[in-house]
């Protein structure tokens, strides 16, 4: 955090002989401490014009009270220009090898558990569409036994209703009494094929 002003030439100047402080009559420990603080100059390895003067903010303040207090027509921000608050570089403090180890194996576990659970949800999915393909197949079988059995079923029944209209002409010479015969005979075939066919879906409900 900021404490500190690194001191302008303006500053100094008026600090120094013949000063535009040196009128205001400052009192004795507070030249001394500015005096003492823009004697001192503070190395900053990152700063490219060398070392530097810090005033504290305390200084600055009890400065900018006396020139108040003496109704000073010398303000402060006239005494600060060219100066810059100064922020000292943060030095981050070496981190702990134990503590770094356990981080690396905490970042390892989350992710085995990260990668387990991708992993189960796309097993999850890929059994689901397995599941889904599975019953989608049931069904095309279903569906196609149906229709070879009314395929058979209709078969089945014209046969019955040909070969009984053929053999009928032997017995009967009316073709009504032919096609009355050949309906009897389909009907029953017909209706026995139904009888079957009804069980056997029972059959395949159950199982269902």
């Amino acid at each position: 955090m900021a404490s500190s002003f690194l001191a302008g030439e303006r500053l100094v100047q008026a600090l120094g002989p013949g000063g535009e402080l040196e009128s205001e009559h400052l009192p004795r420990k507070l030249r001394a401490e500015l005096e003492a603080a823009l004697g001192k100059k503070h190395t900053d390895g990152d700063s490219p014009s060398g070392p530097r003067r810090l005033v504290s903010f305390r200084l600055i303040r009890d400065l900018h009270q006396h020139l108040r207090e003496r109704d000073s027509t010398l303000y402060l921000h006239e005494l600060l220009e060219g100066s810059e608050i100064y922020l000292p570089e943060v030095v981050k403090p070496p981190r702990n090898p134990e503590l770094v180890a356990r981080l690396e194996k905490i970042k390892i576990q989350l992710a085995n558990e990260e990668y387990k659970r991708i992993t189960r949800n796309v097993t999850c999915q890929d059994s689901r569409h397995g599941g889904m393909l599975s019953d989608l197949g049931k069904q095309v079988r279903s569906v196609k036994a149906l229709v070879i059995t009314i395929f058979n079923f209709i078969v089945t029944v014209a046969a019955a209703f040909v070969c009984t209209y053929l053999g009928s002409q032997y017995i009967f010479t009316e073709m009504a009494s032919q096609v009355l015969a050949a309906l009897i005979v389909a009907s029953v075939v017909g209706l026995a094929e139904l009888y079957v066919m009804v069980r056997a879906m029972e059959g395949e409900l159950g199982e269902l």
